[in-house]
């Protein structure tokens, strides 16, 4: 059986998924990666963990797939995040698994493919108030305290 989709729990069907909050140091001040999803929502880059993989496998190739960036550094796995939605009639509860990865090369380039619509590099500041979801809000929050006592070492 697949990491990505598991048997039902509680009348759910259990999906688990892995991305990451990517950042970039630079001359301007460090900038964290936001893509738009098909629905015009911003958020993080993730996905399915695929046969095999691990959290981490899968985080870095869905940041690598969905933004075109060459695959990232890890630096440190956040809090996990987990929701409740309907798709096709059925009640999904999904769990993501979030790291911290640096980029230092490359500009995003949007998996239209996947329906992603746009990548965007923003202060802290401006990510937290451009992205969607309050849960994605709190991953990012954690990343960027994160990255701030990294930078201040």
């Amino acid at each position: 059986m697949s990491e990505g989709i598991a048997p039902r729990r509680r009348g759910a069907v259990v999906e688990t998924s892995a991305g990451g909050v990517v950042f970039r140091r630079g001359p301007g001040g460090t900038r964290y990666l936001l893509i738009r999803d098909p629905y015009g929502n911003w958020g993080l880059p993730k996905g399915h963990v695929e046969d095999s993989e691990s959290y981490e496998e899968a985080a870095r190739r869905e940041v690598t797939e969905e933004t075109g960036l060459p695959r990232p550094r890890v630096v440190r796995a956040l809090p996990a995040i987990d929701w409740y939605f309907r798709s096709g009639g059925r009640l999904i509860h999904k769990t993501c698994h979030f790291y911290l990865m640096e980029s230092v090369s490359g500009e995003p380039v949007p998996q239209e493919a996947e329906g992603i619509t746009a990548c965007a590099w923003e202060h802290a500041d401006a990510a937290l108030a451009t992205i969607t979801y309050d849960n994605a809000r709190a991953v990012l929050k954690a990343a960027t305290e994160l990255v701030e006592e990294l930078n201040a070492a």
